[in-house]
């Protein structure tokens, strides 16, 4: 019998089994994955920008954790002797329109307590000669990035460090009466906590939960230049739709000097989509295709223009061209292979239509369910962590 039985050995998983050993040292917990090692999804195929937590609704939870979860990862990362780019971001604008975003952006900053910089086009020029913007631009100090597998799997060393349990190559099969079972057997706990990413509601109707949400998966892809011909210095990113979770394709400069372009936000077909026809499953196919379908009959959030403007971004040339906005006199020619593709586990309102902008966990004294922890969930994911195990185990327990 274990105290704590963790589905999913993502940033998530690994972070709330760290966090109930540090509290409760004596517990029992065991940690299943069904991959023969740790981040080999949305955890290890994310950007790895460390995000600051300037978009987000003050309310939200999202605001609530980026901001601390910046400056914890970024300890975690320099105690642990991980590599980290302290690169900074330059959000810009290409009209009066997005002026006014931005000017929106800072607001949501302030509100948040998070240090944004205003730069006329002289001030930018001066800093980044190869950035351009309409008017002003804004500078983020805190923005850095990091190698996500690398941070990932130093997380699964901590839990391994603390006397947590994890087992690899099993894959969550069924539940009941809070026995799991897996391809390695049956297992019993007090508690199971599902962080299962791209199946988080599959596990979560097992138990009764995600009722009103199914995930709708996206493949997001990166134009890469391996060895920064462009001389990129910080990341670029674009004044993004507030409507709807994704950011615009941007600039990014990663841990080891590499460039990318992207992402893409693709509406995937199942939901390991990440490559042809691999992973194939036909009901994932089926239900996916289902809610695609009223979501482009529905043209719900704009779904029509968002996928028709996503598939015209497997084009090198269009996707250039996109960034292109962001820039003056960048060498673009290094930008020549793709990236290795990830998937965002995007929960989906079904009775509304409606993209889930928030992190959305439900739970009761048994179980637990992280429902939606898309970005920026891996920067999140300390005090995201923390506020899961208080409000969603420890208060259900009492």
């Amino acid at each position: 019998m274990y105290d704590y039985l963790i589905i999913g050995a993502g940033i998530i998983g690994l972070n709330i089994a760290r966090n109930l050993k540090q509290r409760f040292p004596n517990s029992k917990i065991l940690i299943i994955e069904k991959e023969p090692e740790v981040a080999m999804h949305s955890s290890g195929r994310n950007s790895g920008v460390l995000h600051a937590g300037f978009y987000y609704d003050v309310n939200s939870l999202k605001a609530k954790f980026t901001k601390e979860g910046n400056l914890a990862l970024k300890e975690f990362v320099k105690q642990r002797g991980l590599q980290i780019n302290e690169c900074k971001k330059v959000v810009v604008a290409l009209d009066d329109k997005e002026v006014a975003g931005l000017e929106e952006l800072k607001r949501r900053g302030d509100l948040n307590g998070v240090e944004l910089q205003w730069l006329n086009e002289e001030q930018l020029s001066t800093l980044y000669p190869n950035i351009k913007t309409h008017k002003k631009a804004l500078l983020c100090p805190s923005t850095a990035t990091v190698n996500p597998k690398e941070v990932t799997k130093e997380f699964a060393k901590v839990n391994e460090e603390l006397g947590v349990e994890l087992l690899l190559d099993c894959k969550y099969i069924s539940s009941s009466c809070n026995v799991v079972s897996t391809s390695l057997g049956d297992f019993q706990a007090k508690k199971v906590i599902n962080c299962a990413g791209l199946y988080a509601d599959n596990i979560a109707r097992d138990f009764g939960f995600s009722k009103d949400y199914v995930i709708i998966p996206f493949k997001g892809i990166y134009l890469k230049d391996k060895t920064n011909k462009s001389h990129l210095k910080t990341n670029i990113y674009p004044v993004p739709n507030l409507d709807n979770p994704f950011l615009g394709v941007h600039y990014t400069l990663t841990v080891d000097g590499e460039s990318k372009i992207g992402p893409t936000a693709i509406p995937a077909f199942w939901r390991e989509n990440y490559k042809g026809f691999d992973n194939f499953n036909l009901k994932e196919f089926m239900q996916i295709i289902y809610y695609e379908s009223k979501l482009f009959i529905t043209n719900a959030f704009g779904f029509r223009s968002l996928a028709y403007s996503e598939i015209k971004k497997y084009s090198l040339s269009y996707l250039k061209g996109l960034a292109t906005k962001l820039t003056t006199k960048m060498d673009h020619k290094g930008f020549d292979s793709w990236s290795t593709p990830g998937i965002r586990a995007q929960l989906l309102n079904k009775n509304t239509l409606e993209l889930v902008q928030d992190f959305v966990v439900e739970s009761d004294e048994n179980s637990v369910h992280v429902l939606n922890a898309v970005s920026p969930a891996f920067t999140s994911s300390m005090p995201f962590a923390n506020w899961v195990v208080e409000e969603h185990i420890i208060k259900k327990s009492e």
